[in-house]
């Protein structure tokens, strides 16, 4: 068996959405860095491989939709299981990374490899897998302590002797999706000269969506009382949460561009907006994977999953019931966010535009906007 400093053909397993994708793109990096030749393809869900693909550091996706987790539609049969061992096997991969969150199991996707033949194959894990793993990292987490998704990958590839010393998130931006976000912009009467938001109102679990009504007071606040005008992005699905937004809102200055962009736009318009509002959800981590500052509005669902290396806000009201690991609040109230006011909300990102605006201010002075802020909020 070779060691992991010669492996050059590595399958990273990912099986997540876009925010675990991105989460465990710095440990991806470490690992394509610390050999000259390697290959990295990556192994995710559908929902991954839309962010995997503007990943630099990944040269290849494979997609699988595993069985073990959650939003994967029911199998007929078993048959796709071995149909993607043998396809793995065919690819002659020297290693395996199996990339899960702490209350996950690893040893599905390590059954998996293992059928695959390849040789290494390294992950966390809690139980002994015996031999479905040749290097076992035993799992501290959550009985010793709880570290950010970021570090938890990072610190798993080091056990292989894998660092960088770029620990930022990685996506790379198309030219072509920024010239069409530029445009979209112009047709808004976006000034890039003033500062602007972006707001992001849906989360796929009922627990991490902020009230809708909330939403709308601290658009109106930005427009009316700070002159900031307000995006609202979504997808299809959350056109109608938006459209009752923006009506509860009832100030101009307000545009929605639900289900106008695809994931590549998105990504563009977040990297151009000085600021993104946001349940905790996909848009936040591709907001810090491209560098922009972001209020997080963040249900104390699970506790590892903070915007990482941008500057931020992380709003929430602590509860006894928290890290519940819950789509729906079990206990009904959902307190951890719907005692989060929108004065907060709105306070955060004036300190947040305060702190990191880099055009012009002009009309809109930076000391004002935070005395007005504070006053506000009095």
């Amino acid at each position: 068996m070779i060691p992991w400093n010669s492996a050059k053909n590595i399958l990273c397993i990912r099986l997540d959405t876009i925010g675990d994708v991105l989460m465990t793109t710095p440990a991806i990096r470490a690992l394509k860095v610390s050999h000259p030749n390697r290959q990295i393809t990556l192994l995710t869900s559908s929902a991954g491989a839309t962010t995997a693909s503007l990943v630099p550091e990944i040269d290849d996706v494979i997609v699988y939709d595993a069985p073990w987790l959650k939003a994967t539609a029911p199998r007929q049969n078993s048959r796709p299981e071995y149909e993607m061992a043998d396809y793995l096997r065919n690819l002659q991969f020297d290693g395996a990374v199996i990339f899960t969150v702490y209350s996950q199991n690893p040893l599905p996707s390590a059954f998996l490899c293992y059928l695959a033949d390849i040789p290494l194959r390294l992950a966390h894990s809690h139980e002994n897998p015996y031999q479905l793993l040749t290097d076992w990292v035993k799992d501290p987490e959550p009985e010793r302590f709880l570290r950010h998704e970021v570090r938890r990958q990072l610190d798993l590839v080091a056990t292989i002797g894998c660092h960088t010393d770029d620990e930022r998130m990685s996506l790379g931006i198309p030219n072509k999706a920024l010239t069409s976000v530029e445009s979209i912009l112009q047709q808004q009467g976006i000034d890039r000269e003033y500062p602007w938001v972006v707001i992001h109102p849906g989360a796929t679990a009922a627990s991490r969506r902020y009230a809708p009504d909330k939403f709308a007071l601290v658009a109106k606040s930005l427009v009316r009382d700070f002159n900031i005008p307000v995006i609202f992005t979504g997808t299809e699905p959350e056109q109608e949460l938006v459209d009752d937004i923006i009506a509860m809102a009832s100030v101009s200055n307000i545009a929605s561009l639900v289900g106008r962009l695809d994931l590549t736009e998105l990504a563009a318009l977040l990297s151009l907006t000085p600021l993104l509002i946001s349940n905790n959800t996909g848009p936040v981590h591709i907001a810090a994977a491209v560098g922009t500052p972001v209020v997080d509005l963040y249900a104390l669902t699970n506790p590892q999953h903070t915007p990482w290396g941008v500057p931020n806000r992380v709003l929430f009201h602590d509860v006894p019931c928290k890290n519940c690991y819950k789509s729906i609040c079990p206990e009904g109230h959902q307190n951890c966010l719907s005692l989060v006011a929108p004065e907060s909300v709105v306070s955060a990102a004036c300190e947040l535009l305060r702190e990191t605006w880099e055009g012009t201010t002009g009309l809109w002075d930076r000391d004002l906007l935070m005395e007005k802020a504070l006053t506000t909020i009095d």
